[in-house]
């Protein structure tokens, strides 16, 4: 495949995945991604800083997705009715035919102590982006602070849902279900805190 091919960070994100689960994420190098992805470590470098930011390169858009959707719930929305909103638009950016892929990846970041790290600093990046974007709305803290924790809490829950291989596929919930789901259980625990 040529350099010029495209999709070329999706298919850099893809090659990294696969090397991972099969060799380890320590035993793999950019050059071997780079060669499974059919380019070369140049333009490697050109999509990612370092081997490890090929597994978190959606970070900035599930960010911006979130914000952008509690910026459009309407004004009548409570602060966890935004963060629903806010849920559906991140979630529906994860198509169905992603399952599997992502199952895999989350075997890869479980398997390694510094993609467990990285992982929960995008997890808490995701948090702070729902937080700004409530305190935008006018909700004040601690209020945006803690819908915005609930709101991560329930699409990390929906999320091991949605990848579990366990799960059987032909009665399997969407994504998006999954999260609207996770946030109604929360929200009913909450009075009993």
């Amino acid at each position: 495949m040529g350099r010029w091919e495209p999709n070329t960070r999706e298919r850099l994100v893809r090659a990294a995945v696969e090397l991972f689960a099969e060799q380890g994420y320590d035993m793999t190098t950019v050059n071997e991604i780079a060669e499974r992805a059919g380019t070369t470590k140049t333009t490697f470098f050109r999509h990612f800083p370092d081997k490890r930011e090929a597994l978190f390169a959606g970070q900035d858009t599930h960010s911006r997705l979130l914000a952008d959707a509690v910026a459009a719930a309407p004004d009548t929305a409570t602060p966890l009715d935004a963060v629903g909103v806010a849920l559906d638009a991140l979630t529906a950016a994860f198509p169905p035919e992603r399952r599997a892929f992502a199952a895999r990846l989350r075997v890869v970041i479980a398997g390694n102590d510094e993609l467990r790290e990285r992982a929960a600093f995008k997890r808490a990046g995701l948090a702070v982006a729902l937080t700004d974007a409530l305190q935008q709305r006018g909700v004040p803290d601690p209020t945006a602070d803690l819908a915005a924790e609930l709101g991560v809490l329930a699409f990390y829950r929906a999320f091991d849902r949605w990848v579990d291989p366990a799960d059987d596929p032909a009665t399997d919930q969407t994504f998006t279900d999954l999260a609207r789901q996770a946030l109604r259980e929360l929200r009913a625990a909450l009075p009993e805190l």
